[in-house]
């Protein structure tokens, strides 16, 4: 690397595949990384950042790498960042994951804390394993932080299912500023041969397709719901809803203190279950969604919101619930239920169930519930994975709880739980 006519060493030598994602930044702003596993795209990734940080003529320049959370960012890009620019007599600040050097700043961060990221500007983002990250981190924080500086950005990762990933992947396609490049075990010959037949065999076809020959229609491992969207993406259960007010309204609400708030927006003809629209918004007060809904003309519908509605709040002494009727709206409980339960009552309409482009987010959150996977002891848990899709998941859990026309006894029942569906 060069940089103020000194000759810079980090130690970094690409291989070929990495090459190409340099040469890929250097003529394109905005490149879409589709790499199977082990490929060295993190280690790409982190040297991009500091050979832009290097030759970057604008003063102070900033640059981040975003993870899916701050634990992953530091586990897995954070020793790579030291080590790269230690040559540079870069001075680290553990506590901040971040490096400065010769008046640059190269930050790690998690997208699980999308907070830490506004109000900044950069000249350049990497954002690693795309796919395991709310859609929302690029559209509404990481683009407007490149607007000023005119920055680049990298989206990289291993397909996760047929989510936002690849609706990237497929915009990068049509180039128009964007660039594309995939990576296939198959082609590139990185890895040994014997070990890929024996991850084939030992990992399942499936799961081999996705991680290491870059597949998105592979369903999420430990998804809920993906194995049953795909069934229904093939039927066209996906296009474009026309809204008709005469059908019975709904919405389903999972309500965020400190979190994110999910409402889903369905209406009901005979059998069918429409989802017209979809929204989440974080760190906003119930007035902000009720002038959504009021925008929107979805004021009138019925709303059903979550037993913890009806817990007063300290500051008004007045419930939720109380909150949103005095705002006009007609609430109503969901019913008071496991999430096993919820789950169950998910996949019972999820094949009634059409999908407006305008819920795309929640689509694509419910195709990524999952859940949750302990990697030291390589098992799942029975309990979903809180991320991203969570609060989606939820809200339509309580739409399926708050529709589900079985009869009332039946949830005073013992379920008889296929295990077929968890993929």
């Amino acid at each position: 690397m060069e940089s103020q006519n000194k000759t810079l060493d980090t130690g970094y030598r690409p291989r070929v595949p990495q090459k190409l994602i340099h040469n890929a930044v250097k003529d394109n702003r905005f490149v879409v990384v589709v790499a199977h596993r082990l490929m060295g795209k993190t280690v790409s990734a982190i040297n991009q950042l500091i050979h832009s940080a290097l030759t970057c003529t604008k003063k102070e320049p900033r640059y981040a790498y975003v993870a899916p959370t701050y634990n992953q960012s530091k586990r897995i890009a954070w020793d790579y960042l030291v080590n790269y620019t230690r040559p540079l007599g870069a001075k680290v600040n553990i506590a901040e994951l971040r490096v400065d050097f010769m008046g640059r700043r190269i930050s790690l961060y998690g997208a699980d804390n999308p907070d830490s990221l506004r109000g900044i500007y950069l000249d350049g983002a990497v954002i690693d394993e795309v796919g395991n990250i709310n859609p929302s981190v690029f559209s509404d924080i990481i683009r407007p932080a490149l607007t000023d500086r005119l920055g680049f950005c990298v989206a990289m990762g291993t397909p996760k299912g047929n989510n936002h990933f690849r609706g990237l992947r497929d915009r990068a396609a049509e180039g128009n500023g964007w660039k594309l490049l995939e990576f296939k075990s198959s082609d590139t010959k990185i890895l040994n041969e014997q070990e890929l037949q024996a991850a084939r065999t030992e990992m399942g076809e499936d799961k081999f397709m996705q991680e290491f020959e870059c597949n998105f229609n592979s369903p999420v491992e430990g998804s809920y719901y993906s194995k049953i969207i795909n069934e229904i993406e093939e039927k066209a259960h996906m296009t474009e809803i026309p809204r008709d007010d005469l059908c019975r309204n709904y919405t389903a609400w999972d309500l965020g203190m400190s979190d994110s708030t999910a409402i889903w927006v369905a209406q009901l003809t005979g059998k069918e279950i429409r989802l017209i629209d979809y929204m989440e918004n974080h760190g906003q007060g119930l007035d902000y969604y009720v002038s959504w809904l009021r925008d929107n003309d979805y004021a009138h519908f019925t709303h059903i919101l979550p037993h913890d509605v009806e817990v007063r709040e300290l500051g008004t002494g007045k419930s939720r619930r109380e909150t949103l009727e005095d705002a006009g709206l007609n609430i109503v409980t969901a019913p008071r239920l496991n999430v096993a339960d919820g789950i169950q009552a998910v996949r019972r309409i999820i094949p009634r169930c059409w999908f407006d482009p305008k819920a795309k987010q929640g689509l694509d959150a419910l195709r990524n519930y999952r859940r949750h996977y302990d990697e030291k002891r390589a098992v799942f848990h029975d309990r979903p994975l809180h991320d991203w899709s969570s609060h989606a998941a939820d809200a339509f859990r309580y739409l399926a709880t708050g529709l589900d026309d079985s009869p009332a006894e039946e949830w005073n029942k013992p379920i008889n739980v296929n295990t077929k569906w968890i993929v």
